[in-house]
């Protein structure tokens, strides 16, 4: 951890009208079985990424929703979380209503604020029905050298998520984790799920920001913790 240089947040800002339309790769022609991730859109102007984690709550990173120049948060009736979004079409899609950041985090433009506390979760204006996508399940337990990946949406496929795996938990501190994941601009908020044969995903992180490792491109993530419960419980 100590070597860990060149954090830089994986949030970027920028204009959802006047992106190039994404790469459309292997890995991103088929969200079948990850519906329950999606993007936030964020003022019309700023991305994320977020999954469902109940039918009416969204986990995604605080980071986003502040505003990366002003340091403002923003209004969370000003987010849209579109599940599923594969080329023009969301599964399902809604307004948020309310979101909740974890009492420890505090936003600066620069630093390493967002590391350790960079989760939130975010209140649906309505549920997604269970029956159409299903939430996905959380754990407490990635350790060092667990197998992980990474479902995220960002400036490069905006339109369609990219499934980055297998890689793996390089070292963890505390609530912070140091991935060997890639991850790009917008990709903030992404899911980081335990990969294990023969058991459904289990969500057991957030992408907060890539940084560098020496030579060696990484990712940070915030690990899921018993705080999640307290955001749950106050997000309503």
């Amino acid at each position: 951890m100590k070597r860990l240089i060149a954090v830089v947040a994986a949030c970027l800002s920028w204009a959802l009208p006047n992106v190039a339309a994404a790469q459309d790769s292997a890995a991103a022609r088929s969200v079948h079985g990850w519906e329950a991730v999606g993007r936030l859109n964020i003022s019309g102007r700023n991305m994320c990424t977020g999954a469902l984690i109940a039918p009416n709550l969204v986990l995604t990173a605080a980071h986003c929703l502040y505003d990366p120049q002003s340091g403002r948060a923003v209004n969370p009736g000003s987010i849209r979380f579109e599940a599923g979004l594969n080329g023009r079409y969301a599964k399902a899609a809604r307004q948020v209503v309310k979101a909740v950041v974890h009492p420890k985090y505090v936003f600066r433009a620069v630093g390493d604020s967002q590391l350790g506390h960079d989760l939130a979760v975010l209140r649906l204006d309505r549920p997604i029905s269970t029956e159409q996508i299903q939430p996905f399940a959380t754990s407490s337990q990635a350790s060092r050298g667990d197998a992980v990946g990474v479902m995220s949406y960002s400036y490069e496929h905006r339109d369609r998520p990219n499934w980055e795996q297998p890689c793996h938990v390089l070292a963890r501190k505390g609530q912070t984790m140091v991935m060997t994941c890639r991850v790009e601009y917008g990709a903030s908020g992404s899911p980081v799920f335990e990969v294990l044969p023969g058991r459904a995903p289990r969500l057991v992180s957030v992408i907060s920001a890539k940084a560098a490792m020496g030579s060696q491109r990484v990712s940070i993530g915030t690990a899921i913790d018993n705080s999640l419960w307290e955001l749950v419980q106050r997000a309503g």
